[in-house]
This record gives structure tokens, sequence and C-alpha cells, in this order.
């Protein structure tokens, strides 16, 4: 394999080896502790990096956890639904059936009356699976999403409608991973690799969050700045 490698590519394997020392080096000198700090925009997926590495070298989620998480699940599944009627609006796309309307109006009423994060009723249910299966919404509207403000997650959520909606619900690794809620203040999450303690350090992305960047710089032995590749080609709003 090395024969076939490129020269950048060569560069790269170089420098990943390099690093990798330079860490294993850090680890011997300081108690075997390392601390990184994970940086990028608002929304490019640190908070969900911090889940993943909680899942494979940490304890995961408890049930209770899990439970909690029901309420960001319903509320990131109804804004969503909301984000794509937004967006139908935007390109004048009409509904393949007229009684849709009745539908996305009981939408945008749940959202004004503060009721996204609860557990949703039979009819709300019902409505978000009638707008989900009309191809105005997911065919037509979804193939824009670029265009106007919807997360990654929604497709998942929207065809997960039958099982989030189950009185009985229970969130999966999956639904966890592909939640969003804004990131506040500094989340930290510590585990152990080959006898080395890790400390990982996630910070708020939004502009008003980044005040609080500076002082989490002390004593870090590695930056790891994200950005997500998903928004190479999304319209950019002021």
């Amino acid at each position: 394999m090395g024969l076939c490698q490129s020269e950048e590519e060569k560069k790269q394997t170089k420098n990943s080896k390099m690093i990798d020392k330079s860490i294993r080096e850090i680890a011997e000198g300081e108690d075997k502790q390392i601390k990184l700090l994970l940086l990028g925009a608002g929304e490019c997926g640190k908070s969900t990096l911090m889940k993943q590495m909680r899942i494979l070298h940490s304890d995961g989620f408890t049930e209770e956890e899990l439970l909690q998480q029901r309420s960001v699940v319903y509320s990131n599944t109804v804004h969503a639904m909301a984000e794509l009627l937004r967006g139908m609006n935007l390109y004048k796309i009409g509904f393949t059936e007229p009684k849709r309307m009745e539908d996305a109006r009981l939408v945008m009423e749940t959202i004004r009356n503060e009721e996204e994060s609860e557990p949703f009723s039979d009819e709300l249910a019902a409505a978000m699976k009638r707008l989900w299966a009309d191809p105005a919404l997911n065919t037509q509207t979804y193939s824009k999403r670029l265009e106007f403000h919807l997360h990654d997650s929604a497709k998942h959520f929207m065809d997960s409608l039958d099982r989030v909606s189950n009185p009985s619900y229970r969130p999966s690794r999956q639904d966890i991973l592909l939640t969003r809620i804004k990131t506040t203040g500094i989340v930290e999450i510590s585990f152990l690799i080959k006898g080395v303690k890790f400390r990982v350090f996630d910070v708020g992305g939004q502009r008003s969050e980044r005040k609080k960047w500076i002082h989490c710089f002390e004593d870090v032995n590695a930056v790891i700045f994200m950005a997500a590749v998903s928004e190479y080609d999304e319209v950019f709003y002021f």
C-alpha cells in the first residue's frame, strides 16, 4: 500500500505519525493527560462529536438521560416540519391536497403555544404524517433544502414519525446523535484510552458564546477546529 501513496499522502502520513508521537510524549510528561479543545461555527457538529466520544469511549447515556432527550427529539421534529412548511411558502409550492393547509396550521400553532417539546397528540402526529406523505413537501420542497435553513436530521425524524409519536417512545443512539440543541457555556467529557486520560471541551459556537473561548486555551494540548462538510453548497443568509 505504501508504494502506491502519492507524495501528498506520504506527507500526510508522516505528519500524522509526528502528531501521534507528540501526543504520546505530552501524555507521558504530564501525568498521561491530554486536553483537547473543540472549536468551530455553530451547528458544525461539535456537540455530535462529543456525543459520539461519549458513546464510544465513555459510559454512553443512562436510561434516564435517554428518556430526558425525548423532549429534544419532539422539538427538533416539530421545528423541522415547520422549516419545511416555511420552505414551501418561500418557493410558493402548493400542497397536492388543499386539506393539508389545516395540518400545516396545527404544526405552526403547536410552536406558537410552545408545546413542541411535549409528546405529540394523536392529532398532531397524524397531521405531520399526512404532511410528510405529500410529494409537495417530501420531494419538491425537500429537494430545495440547501436553499433554506433545514437541519440535516430533518429527514431522519420525518421518516421516524411513527416511532417518535408512539407513547412508549425511547430515543435510540442515532436519535440522540442527530438531535440539535444550542450549546451554551462549556461542556467537558473525560475518558481513558490506553491509560491516557483525554479531557475534551466543547464551547458554544454562536457569536455570543465566543468570548468564553479564551480561557479554555490555557494548557491545551491540541485544538480541533470543525467545519460542516454538508454546508459547502448551502445558501448563506446575512
